[in-house]
């Protein structure tokens, strides 16, 4: 399984942003680094809310990390399908909603024939919408689009070392992508195994920032043999990281989604309390809706939890 950094940039995002941080801070009795707001969570009743096309379809089943972009009443979901008996690709479906329950595919084909896109990151800058991804083998591309729905430039990642020369060879999957103050952020995962951070002022080469990952396995028994990140959001000049974990040497148990906290994007705190959402829900990733937030997972099927206290 993979994992997403995120930052919201949509001017109405951004102003639910600064409603709600305070609504979140009383949530956190006695300044808790970890508000029930983002920790507890109920089932929404229509649960999953979509899911795979169907026998025959190019996406049958759908996997990994979809991703969910709110923009005004507008609500994108990009997602990966496959179809084993038609070929091997794992391809990139588009769908969009108008309250983020209710989902229409936009095409009865996917956006790209031919290239492999899974595990996705998608972000508006400048006007563009800015997609990270997983090609073939968990190598992270790029991709760039003006609508969301015709997307080009796919090409893969270079990222280095701290002294500049490339990573070692093998995967490296679930990009995330974050900006700040003139500098790109980007935070990947090798093998699960941990979750790495490296920076770029262009997005055309990154340098890690240290050789060690940021996020590592364990100590405790829920993450300690597979960390995956999903999303970063800012709340109260803090950082809050979804990611989802497994117990088992061999992956087999349920993929539970987890939550750590940061204030600098490279020193991060567990929440004591991980998972925050029991049962195998993965690449989950919170979107605000106007009164708090939601938490959407779309591995295996697209599903989303509201917090317990949200009167949903």
């Amino acid at each position: 399984m993979k994992s997403t950094f995120f930052r919201i940039t949509a001017p109405a995002i951004l102003f639910f942003l600064m409603v709600t941080r305070s609504c979140l801070a009383e949530d956190a009795p006695n300044g808790s680094d970890f508000p029930p707001a983002l920790t507890h969570w109920k089932a929404h009743p229509e649960n999953p809310v979509f899911v795979g096309g169907g026998r025959g379809a190019w996406d049958e089943r759908i996997r990994e990390r979809g991703y969910i972009l709110r923009e005004g009443d507008q609500w994108h979901f990009w997602y990966t399908g496959y179809n084993l008996a038609q070929n091997d690709l794992r391809r990139l479906g588009y769908a969009t909603s108008q309250d983020g329950v209710h989902w229409k595919r936009v095409s009865t084909r996917p956006l790209l024939e031919n290239d492999w896109v899974e595990d996705m990151h998608v972000l508006k800058h400048d006007g563009k919408f800015i997609m990270v991804a997983e090609g073939r083998g968990d190598i992270a591309h790029s991709l760039i689009s003006d609508d969301g729905i015709h997307w080009t430039d796919y090409q893969k990642l270079d990222v280095r070392q701290t002294n500049g020369s490339p990573i070692e060879a093998g995967p490296y999957g679930t990009p995330t992508l974050f900006f700040n103050n003139g500098l790109w952020y980007l935070f990947y995962e090798r093998g699960d195994r941990g979750v790495w951070l490296a920076t770029s002022k262009d997005r055309k080469v990154w340098t890690n920032v240290q050789e060690d990952p940021v996020i590592k396995l364990g100590p405790g028994a829920y993450d300690r043999y597979a960390i995956a990140l999903n999303q970063v959001i800012e709340i109260n000049n803090r950082y809050y990281a979804v990611y989802h974990a497994n117990a088992d040497p061999q992956w087999r148990g349920d993929w539970r989604m987890c939550l750590a906290v940061s204030d600098d994007l490279v020193h991060w705190e567990k929440y004591p309390g991980n998972p925050i959402l029991e049962g195998d829900f993965s690449s989950g990733q919170l979107v605000p809706d106007g009164n708090g937030f939601r938490l959407y997972t779309p591995h295996p099927q697209l599903r989303i939890f509201y917090p317990v206290h949200s009167g949903q």
